[in-house]
């Protein structure tokens, strides 16, 4: 067992919604290290990567940099790092005039070691054990659904499935006997997979002689430990054993695969002493993989003296009910899982003008998780991402005429009610600094640093006269002051990150109030939050506890006391909010 310095107790302690999570790429973050940009390759931008003029391509960005700027990370009020996954990557891949790189971390060839276009995994030790001296914590995005591009099938790339091509027959039902006594993935023991001795049952797999050694572990490069069956279509059976564009699907039914995985995650804790993981593509793996897993990193965490370690699967869902993603929480066993139901309804009201209800009924649905609404709290909740988009494009988009204020407006509102109601709160890099993609994906991930990609640097931003094409560390940025604020206020007030919530008013027939109350765990004060999700200014009354008799200004436009006995009267600017503190009661 490692011993954490007595320096770490106090943030050890923390529970997950004590935090205020920033997600990065650290490829467009900054820029420390110039001389590994190419990782260590040579040729072309086809053979290592790195061309930051173009926006699938690695631009620059690497530990060094992270680590410098932890500065302007703990000032905005950042108490968890999540960073996307920074595991040795197949540096291009891709059809011929398609290609781009792994420069995202989602293509993984080695999973013990840090990519070269990174750092080293001791300058990943050494950030680590910066973001701890400074009482902040550090999350691995990591990937157990696949690996890197490398097997190729013959027979091309369309699904295969598991009634037309069983695993009993060479290339489908007709054809002639293998594995045999194999009993299916259903049976997932060391002595059923045994008899699964060939991978060639749907396609005939084959590696090029080049990449035959590619991976590390060197188990990972034996096909019989992926699903051979195709591209995925993101739907039906396929969706769990099909290739995710492209990439090889890994066999996470097969016991190896799931004692290999194992030990590959319980290294990085061991080694480095992380303190979470964000496990990607969650919902394409079957729930025994996870039912496994997720107990024995917890127990690694435990052994190594991290007792609040943070597990959250991303399973992507557009839909504000959170009944689909509860499943994960309850059959997968997931402590938490990335909250998109939160994001969906904060889309669906404050850019797309839906009644407020939409976020009512969402939080409703916390019940359905397992360990009910105390377990939400720990949900991890965001805005907009590097797969979606960021929330200021996604407002543009619903709203293709808004001006740059009203942009702005809304965006801060999105993050007030980021930062205040239940949930663990993640900032996706760049919003802080008012960045406007152009749409999803390539398009969500622009630099921090001064850019030289053109559909970047052509975009306007919001609350500043920068671009891309300039730094963008602005300490000054209204977004960046908002979440700083916001912050502190939360580390001041228990109610806003532990405090039970209760639906107090909202609008079912359009935008308008939503309010809530939020209630101190130790001392049961009172907390009115409320928000405004429309364009005209409010003269609105809530409902608030019967006791309440003055309020204390935490945030935004308040009364300084209640109206009446479980009343109070608000005056609320366009998507504005009021956060305050019952600071006298009639008790």
């Amino acid at each position: 067992m490692t011993e954490a310095p007595a320096s770490e107790s106090s943030f050890r302690d923390r529970l997950p919604e004590d935090e205020v999570v920033y997600f990065v790429l650290p490829d467009r973050f900054a820029n420390g290290d110039a001389s590994n940009d190419r990782g260590g390759l040579t040729g072309t931008a086809l053979d290592h990567g790195y061309d930051p003029t173009h926006k699938g391509f690695y631009h620059g960005g690497d530990l060094a940099g992270l680590t410098a700027r932890l500065d302007y990370l703990e000032g905005m009020g950042v108490t968890a790092i999540w960073f996307a996954p920074i595991f040795k990557n197949k540096p291009v891949q891709g059809p011929e005039g398609q290609e781009s790189a792994g420069y995202h971390g989602y293509w993984v060839t080695d999973f013990t070691s840090i990519d070269p276009h990174f750092g080293t995994n001791e300058e990943f030790k050494a950030f680590v054990d910066a973001a701890h001296a400074r009482g902040m914590k550090v999350y691995m995005d990591i990937i157990t659904n696949h690996t890197a591009d490398v097997i190729q099938y013959a027979e091309g790339y369309d699904y295969r499935s598991l009634a037309d091509y069983p695993y009993t027959r060479r290339g489908g039902v007709d054809s002639e006997p293998i594995n045999e006594g194999f009993l299916g993935d259903d049976v997932q023991t060391a002595e059923n997979f045994a008899k699964l001795t060939s991978p060639d049952y749907a396609n005939v797999p084959f590696v090029p002689g080049a990449e035959r050694d590619a991976k590390v572990p060197a188990w990972l490069n034996d096909p019989i430990y992926y699903h051979n069956r195709g591209s995925t279509t993101f739907s039906g059976e396929s969706s769990r054993y099909g290739d995710f564009a492209g990439l090889d699907d890994l066999y996470t039914e097969h016991p190896r695969v799931l004692e290999g995985m194992i030990d590959i995650y319980a290294s990085w804790i061991t080694r480095f002493g992380i303190d979470g993981f964000r496990i990607d593509t969650a919902k394409h793996v079957n729930p025994e993989f996870w039912q496994s897993f997720v107990p024995a990193m917890l127990e690694t965490a435990e052994a190594e003296g991290i007792p609040n370690f943070l597990i959250f699967g991303e399973v992507y869902s557009a839909s504000p009910n959170s009944g689909y993603l509860a499943q994960f929480t309850r059959r997968d066993g997931f402590p938490a899982v990335l909250d998109f139901a939160f994001q969906a309804s904060m889309q669906e009201a404050i850019s797309r003008g839906a009644p407020t209800t939409v976020i009512v009924d969402m939080f409703d649905g916390d019940v359905n998780y397992e360990g009910g609404e105390e377990a939400a709290r720990a949900m991890p909740t965001f805005l907009g991402n590097h797969d979606m988009g960021r929330f200021s494009t996604l407002i543009k988009a619903d709203n293709p005429d808004i001006s740059q204020d009203e942009l702005l407006s809304r965006v801060k509102l999105g993050h007030a009610m980021l930062m205040t109601l239940r949930g663990n709160p993640v900032i996706y890099y760049g919003d802080e600094q008012g960045f406007v993609g152009d749409g999803n994906d390539q398009a969500a991930r622009e630099d921090m640093f001064p850019s030289v990609t053109d559909s970047y640097n052509d975009n306007a931003l919001i609350g500043t006269d920068a671009t891309t094409a300039d730094e963008n560390f602005d300490t000054a940025h209204p977004l960046y002051v908002l979440v700083r604020e916001f912050a502190k206020v939360r580390a001041n007030h228990a109610a806003l990150r532990r405090g039970k919530q209760v639906t107090r008013t909202y609008n079912d027939t359009g935008p308008g109030l939503i309010s809530f109350s939020r209630f101190d765990p130790e001392t049961g004060d009172e907390y009115l939050l409320a928000f405004n999700t429309s364009s005209e200014a409010l003269s609105v009354a809530s409902t608030i506890g019967y006791t309440a008799r003055k309020l204390e200004t935490l945030g935004g436009s308040c009364p300084a006391e209640v109206s009446a006995p479980g009343s109070v009267a608000l005056e609320l600017r366009p998507y504005g909010w009021c956060i305050a503190r019952v600071s006298e009661t009639s008790q």
